[in-house]
């Protein structure tokens, strides 16, 4: 790939608010009193909303992921709070109707070999449904394996609805 003089291309990314994928921002933290309420308070008198929240405390320090309503204006406010974070692709499924719905999202996924490595769930309910995200080990076996199954993604225009 050149960089020269950028003849006709373009330097934006493909993603819009349909990606297939939703953008996890991962931030390291100190393990203080007050540190989650302190990021959390940077969105305040902004549009973005935090949609789903997961903390992995080790002692000393902790991981906070985030899937955030907004995710372009969430992540210029958490860089121009000098945090460092990485960002990840996340599937966002909705949970089918039927008794163990998780069940059958696993053994989509199972048959498929692809491995969840994170899951937790979405606190905006897209479209009135309950919803989940997952990081899996393929994300676009994991995307494909889903829809051939019947299964609703979600995806980051569906996590804005609200505005």
């Amino acid at each position: 790939m050149s960089s020269g003089d950028g003849a006709g291309i373009g330097f934006a990314t493909a993603r819009g608010r349909d990606w297939p994928t939703l953008r996890q921002f991962t931030v390291f933290l100190e393990n203080r009193v007050g540190q989650l309420l302190e990021v959390i308070r940077r969105f305040d008198g902004s549009k973005v909303r935090i949609v789903a929240l997961s903390i992995n405390d080790s002692g000393e320090c902790a991981f906070v992921r985030f899937l955030l309503s907004h995710p372009e204006q969430g992540r210029e406010i958490l860089e121009r709070a000098g945090l460092a974070l990485i960002e990840s692709d996340l599937i966002g499924v909705e949970l089918p109707e039927g008794s163990q719905p998780l069940q059958r999202i696993c053994m989509a996924l199972l048959q498929a070999e692809v491995n969840i490595i994170q899951a937790y769930p979405i606190m905006a309910r897209p479209r009135g449904r309950p919803a989940v995200a997952l990081m899996v080990d393929n994300t676009e076996m994991g995307l494909e394996t889903l829809r051939q199954k019947g299964f609703s993604m979600i995806t980051e225009g569906d996590l804005n609805q609200d505005d």
